[in-house]
């Protein structure tokens, strides 16, 4: 029997349910391109993205049959559809945060975005859809998370590390050169302000093939360095 043939789940059909997952693949596609080359927006955020926006449009397409009379009901309740996006837009967008450069909270924004797409859904009767959905969510965060580790196990990847250290001591000098050294490639370096203390906080973001635990060490070797920490991902 075809899913959509049943009264409560019309308009959620094996159709619908290949479209969203049709957007989940094609989206991490795309975010898996980004998240080779090291860019913003990475597998977990295009696909987040990508699915939110297949369930809106679907919520737009089939959530309102209930509430429509041919002749006599002709209002359209997918306007409200229309500005949960707009709104939560907006929300998302305060959750994006650029510090010393770098970019974070974007994997969180997108979160948002698909939570509010499938209230939608929830709301508009679509329950299926809004199941299949959250699953999703949880196969790209966890899931994509444990393949984005791997691929960093395994190709040249772009690592941002927070270091603290002594001013007037030449310090970044040695780190640059420590980095050279090993082979580490310098994509970027975002110094921050002086602190109080005469320390002085820089992130720097070198591409390597070594694991993160290795960076680490050798950067917090070198003599007047304070602190070393990995930068969270920008695509927290």
């Amino acid at each position: 029997m075809n899913l959509a043939e049943l009264p409560l789940l019309e308009g959620q059909g094996w159709l619908q349910i290949g479209e969203v997952l049709l957007a989940f693949v094609l989206s991490s596609l795309v975010g898996l391109e980004r998240q080779l080359r090291g860019k913003s927006a990475g597998l977990r955020t295009q696909a987040l993205v990508g699915t939110a926006s297949a369930l809106m449009l679907l919520v737009s397409k089939y959530g309102f049959f209930d509430v429509l009379a041919p002749g006599s009901v002709v209002l359209d309740p997918s306007r409200v559809a229309a500005q949960i996006v707009t709104g939560v837009g907006f929300l998302g967008a305060g959750l994006i945060l650029t510090r010393r450069g770098v970019v974070r909270g974007l994997t969180t924004a997108a979160a948002v975005w698909l939570t509010a797409a499938v209230g939608m859904a929830a709301g508009a009767g679509l329950w299926l859809l809004a199941l299949v959905v959250t699953a999703l969510y949880f196969v790209s965060v966890f899931g994509y998370t444990a393949i984005i580790g791997a691929l960093r196990g395994q190709h040249a990847t772009t690592v941002a590390i927070e270091v603290v250290y002594a001013d007037g001591r030449g310090v970044l000098r040695e780190l640059m050169a420590t980095a050279t050294r090993h082979g580490w490639r310098i994509e970027r370096l975002v110094p921050g302000e002086e602190t109080e203390g005469g320390t002085v906080t820089v992130v720097i973001e070198l591409a390597t093939q070594a694991g993160h635990a290795g960076v680490i060490e050798k950067l917090a070797a070198v003599d007047g360095v304070r602190a070393v920490r990995e930068a969270p991902d920008e695509d927290d």
